[in-house]
């Protein structure tokens, strides 16, 4: 297994008389995505708080880099990188010099700024003023500053929240790079389809409670119960099917006659089963 960066063992979080997460238990390894998921006000955000040293818990224990999250230092800030919706920018400096500040406070060489520039793509950008940017050009320069040390875990909520497809397309590249690289990364999303596509494990999240946790692909096939086909035929035909031996045969029919165009199976999305699992629709 790989090394272990973050556990949390029976995490529970009150506010007053509020319980907004309870008996947490998850791991984040080296070189892996982990996403929590659920609507707005399920407990994400309050879970990195407690992660980070921000919030203290009401009960349980977290780990960081095998340190206690009530017993973090500044060490660990410089081996981790956080995105949120409130990461802050120098607007009224440019794309370069936001990066250049940041770099002489995490003692980063200057040439590393060239590198993660075009890694976010905001190379020809980098004389811009930060104030000017486009919303998804500002999220690509939150990222770059949040990995510009290289941290060994990096804290994304909502990293893509807002943004058009194509620039969330190149978020997620670069995110699949830095995975790759050894990086462990914990995702907070309720977009349940960039979860499905980006996500490692995933936790779904519910009212502080985490109801299913698993790869996206094994908790989707756990509650694909009801087994059917979705197919195309040449003459335009849409058909879906339950599996059974005359869907066979009717279906190596098509195929020897060359009449199929597509074939799916039909197993649930993982919207779908947070559905079934807590009766609530994601928002």
């Amino acid at each position: 297994m790989e090394k272990e960066m973050i556990r949390l063992e029976h995490i529970s979080k009150k506010f007053g008389d509020d319980l907004v997460l309870r008996e947490i238990n998850a791991s984040l390894h080296r070189g892996e995505i982990l996403g929590f998921l659920g609507p707005s006000g399920a407990g994400k955000t309050t879970t990195i708080k407690i992660i980070t040293g921000q919030l203290r818990q009401t009960s349980g224990k977290a780990y960081i880099l095998g340190v206690d999250s009530e017993e973090i230092d500044e060490s660990i800030y410089e081996r981790i990188g956080i995105v949120t919706d409130n990461s802050g920018i120098y607007e009224y400096l440019t794309v370069y010099q936001n990066l250049r500040y940041f770099a002489r406070i995490l003692k980063v060489p200057e040439e590393r700024i060239e590198e993660v520039l075009k890694q976010t793509g905001l190379w020809e950008h980098r004389k811009k003023q930060a104030g000017k940017l486009s919303k998804g050009q500002t999220q690509r320069l939150v990222l770059a500053r949040a990995v510009l040390h290289r941290p060994q875990v990096l804290f994304l909520d909502e990293p893509t929240s807002g943004l058009d497809p194509s620039t969330a397309l190149e978020i997620h590249k670069m995110l699949f790079r830095l995975r790759d690289e050894g990086m462990a990364i914990f995702l907070t999303t309720h977009n349940m389809e960039e979860a499905t596509k980006m996500c490692d494990q995933v936790a779904l999240l519910n009212e502080g409670v985490i109801v299913e946790l698993g790869s996206p692909g094994d908790i989707c096939l756990k509650y694909n119960r009801e087994k059917k086909y979705r197919i195309l035929l040449a003459d335009g035909s849409r058909l879906e099917l339950k599996n059974s031996a005359e869907t066979a045969a009717q279906i190596e029919e098509w195929m020897r006659n060359s009449q199929i165009e597509t074939i799916h199976s039909c197993e649930p999305t993982l919207e779908s089963v947070f559905l079934e699992v807590t009766g609530r629709e994601l928002s």
